[in-house]
């Protein structure tokens, strides 16, 4: 992201004659606890996302994690990423893809993606800078909602873009409320350090200058579920010779506002549902 200014091959075996002649089978629960819908290779492929939901893997890690052949999890994992419901990270590991982001984003059903707009856009007039809401997918995040600048130098991350979790006042929002391991993992390799997390819980947001971009900085707040939990962050970020070199003192207020306001939003509408 900058400043702007302005095959596998198809199958082609058959299935054997005796498989047409068998009833239609149903979804049901097996003695090992998983669910077999009677689609092979669909209880297969969620079985590569079920093990990608924990985070990065390698191809080996896949193997062990779902117990496939190594050539069926290849393929499968292959096939995935062409449709980008899976990506590669940095290390050439599987990481679960923007896809899912952008169908949510279709469905209209996510409570958080249909309160976002009018507050991101408000966000926006507020400060004159573009808005984001991101969320982890294993070691990166996902950009599932962005409004910008109509003009001006800005800062352009697209819905659907994969950020790192390295760098960034959201990715310290995502990572420091998380449990104790997590938190050490994702630290290796990060340009913030344990002792700036502190301060961002202490203060309940996040702030960043230089640190994803050269000429970038962003501010960072929390959003929550109704169990408390950071499930997303909510930013705003431009260039630094407009926000300054401590953007945190000016806009801090306003982006965190906006992330109380959302998760006033999402415990309401829990509630609600739960009626």
């Amino acid at each position: 992201m900058h400043l702007m200014t302005s095959e596998e091959p198809e199958e082609t075996k058959a299935a054997p004659r005796a498989a047409a002649a068998r009833p239609a089978e149903t979804a049901d629960t097996h003695d090992d606890g998983e669910i077999h819908s009677g689609v092979g290779v669909l209880d297969k492929t969620v079985k590569i996302l079920d093990a990608l939901e924990s985070g990065p893997s390698t191809l080996g890690q896949l193997v062990s994690a779902t117990g496939l052949a190594r050539p069926t999890a290849h393929r499968l994992a292959i096939a995935l990423e062409r449709h980008r419901f899976v990506l590669r990270d940095a290390h050439g590991r599987f990481v679960l893809g923007s896809r899912f982001a952008e169908l949510a984003a279709a469905a209209g059903e996510d409570r958080l993606l249909t309160a976002a707009g009018p507050i991101l856009r408000t966000l926006l007039d507020r400060t004159g800078e573009s808005a984001q809401i991101y969320r982890r997918q294993g070691d990166q995040r996902v950009c599932i909602a962005a409004v910008e600048r109509a003009s001006g130098l800005r800062d352009s991350i697209p819905v659907g873009a994969m950020l790192s979790m390295q760098a960034g006042s959201a990715a310290q929002i995502l990572l420091a409320w998380e449990d104790s391991e997590r938190m050490h993992q994702g630290l290796r390799h990060a340009k913030f350090t344990a002792t700036k997390l502190t301060q961002v819980r202490k203060r309940g947001w996040a702030e960043s200058v230089n640190e994803r971009e050269d000429g970038v900085c962003s501010i960072s707040a929390p959003i929550r579920n109704a169990s408390g939990q950071v499930i997303a962050a909510i930013s705003i970020s431009g260039p630094t010779g407009r926000m300054g070199v401590q953007p945190g003192r000016h806009y801090a207020p306003l982006v965190m506002a906006a992330g109380k306001y959302l998760t006033d939003a999402l415990i309401k509408a829990s509630t609600v549902g739960a009626m």
